[in-house]
């Protein structure tokens, strides 16, 4: 990966992690206190949905701190090492546990009126997605275990051919 590309995500990670933190302090605390001043059926809806916004929130700060400590890996050409898999395994859990969020979302909107059925189909839908996201990082988890075993055995073939030389 090329200096320009690594600086260019790391900055966008960067701005990412900033805008989530702002979300985590002022615009869940705003919709807390939106959520107040409504009738009693959306008032019930107020601890949950909170608590179910940064939870969110914070696997998606968990997510950009692992890529950022891969783009590192992948500058130092340390990634294809058992180390990286470490990484790759909370971004694994923190998308599972993503995709939990929203259908437990889901789920929390389902009864009432307050909450039209086809939103509530919208959001298992988007849990899906989030679910299937995870699917492909460990697809990707796969691709990587194999570069992994290919690098030892390259390894493994050089030192053997530097004894023969």
């Amino acid at each position: 990966m090329g200096k320009l590309t690594t600086l260019a995500l790391r900055a966008v990670l960067v701005a990412l992690l900033a805008g989530s933190l702002f979300v985590q302090t002022v615009m869940v605390p705003l919709l807390a206190a939106d959520m107040t001043d409504v009738d009693a059926e959306v008032a019930r809806l107020r601890t949950p949905v909170v608590v179910i916004a940064v939870l969110g929130v914070v696997t998606v700060q968990v997510v950009l701190v692992c890529v950022w400590r891969l783009v590192t890996m992948v500058r130092r050409g340390t990634v294809f090492s058992h180390a990286a898999f470490r990484y790759v395994h909370i971004v694994i859990g923190a998308i599972t546990a993503a995709a939990l969020l929203v259908f437990a979302l889901g789920v929390v909107l389902a009864p009432g009126e307050t909450v039209a059925p086809g939103i509530v189909l919208l959001i298992g839908g988007l849990g899906l997605a989030v679910l299937g996201t995870a699917l492909v990082v460990l697809v990707l988890r796969m691709l990587l275990a194999q570069a992994v075993a290919r690098d030892i055995e390259a390894s493994r073939m050089r030192a053997e051919l530097d004894v023969v030389i």
